[in-house]
Parts: structure tokens; sequence; C-alpha cells
């Protein structure tokens, strides 16, 4: 698995679609992606409670998928690109590969 500077391992691919595969949690890496956030602009683009963002928050910087910066009084959050990489291989060659099932009509004969 591959780590990050501080060797905290960075989720392996199975990893990183479970945890992506909640909602709120997508939503907030979407969020995250363009521009660091701190919690009250998380809560107020989701609607979700302060609870419940700063839960999945805790999700994703303990998966390493996000990383918090201390400014002043608040906290920031930002995607950590690396976290996120492994995927665009694998759903990118997945897509590639289905494209070329659908062009060349390929199918596997039946027994």
């Amino acid at each position: 698995m591959p780590t990050k500077p501080d060797s905290q391992p960075l989720p392996s691919k199975a990893e990183l679609l479970k945890i992506l595969g909640d909602p709120l949690r997508l939503n907030i890496v979407s969020l995250l992606a363009p521009m660091a956030l701190c919690t009250t602009h998380l809560i107020q683009e989701t609607g979700a409670r302060q609870t419940t963002v700063s839960n999945h928050l805790r999700i994703l910087r303990e998966a390493s998928v996000v990383e918090a910066l201390p400014h002043g009084r608040y906290t920031y959050y930002r995607v950590r690109p690396e976290a996120l990489t492994p995927l665009t291989g694998l759903l990118g060659s997945l897509a590639r590969s289905a494209e070329e099932t659908i062009e060349a009509d390929r199918r596997r004969p039946c027994a």
C-alpha cells in the first residue's frame, strides 16, 4: 500500500471505493477538490448537521483522503490527490475496456 510522507498508509482501491460510496462523503470530497473549505462551509453546502459533517471528515482524514489545515480559529480541509489517483487508473481502464467490448461486440461463448 502506498504511503504518504508521515507514513500513514493510503487506502486500497477497494477501501477507497467503500469510503467514497457514502453519498455525503463523496459530496464532501467533491466540494473539497477545487478548494480548501472549513467545516462551516461544508455544513452550509451539504445541509448536514455539524456532528455528521465532522464524523465524515474524521473518516476521510483517517483514510488519508483529506488533510486538515489549521488556520487561526478554523480548520480547513483539502483533498489529497494522491489518495484518489489509484481510482482514476482503475476506473479509466474499466471504462476503456467496456467501450472496446461494445465496439467489438465481444462476448464469451456459452458452452
